[in-house]
């Protein structure tokens, strides 16, 4: 099932996040984001499995958005760029109010908390 499938990716989607901080480079991420976006190709909607938001989207969403901001300040890497179902994905996502009610993330905090975590660890 390809729900299975989704779940059983996240680890990896997220170590290939990583490694791209600890890696300063956003070559594996690129890689990850192409994962993704093939993924949105599989059934026709704007969501992972579809026209329904799943517990798929959830499993993703949190790491996307988080990397999409350090990627972009850091690296100024357009994660959505040359990935249309990506970015329709993360629109509607985002058009959600019960997903917008979560993020509390401030932009600039969540830089400087991954800049110091990895700068410590290299």
């Amino acid at each position: 099932m390809f729900f299975d499938e989704l779940l059983s990716h996240t680890d990896k989607f997220v170590g290939m996040l990583f490694a791209t901080i600890k890696e300063d480079s956003p070559t594996e991420a690129g890689n990850a984001f192409d994962h993704l976006e093939n993924a949105l190709t599989k059934y026709d909607g704007t969501f992972l499995l579809g026209d329904e938001f799943s517990l798929a989207d959830i499993a993703f969403i949190t790491f996307v958005e988080r990397f999409q901001i350090y990627l972009s300040e850091v690296f100024k890497y357009d994660i959505t760029e040359g990935r249309p179902k990506l970015t329709a994905w993360n629109e509607a996502v985002n058009k959600i109010d019960a997903y917008t009610q979560t993020k509390k993330t401030n932009p600039k905090e969540l830089v400087e908390l991954y800049k110091k975590i990895f700068s410590a660890k290299k």
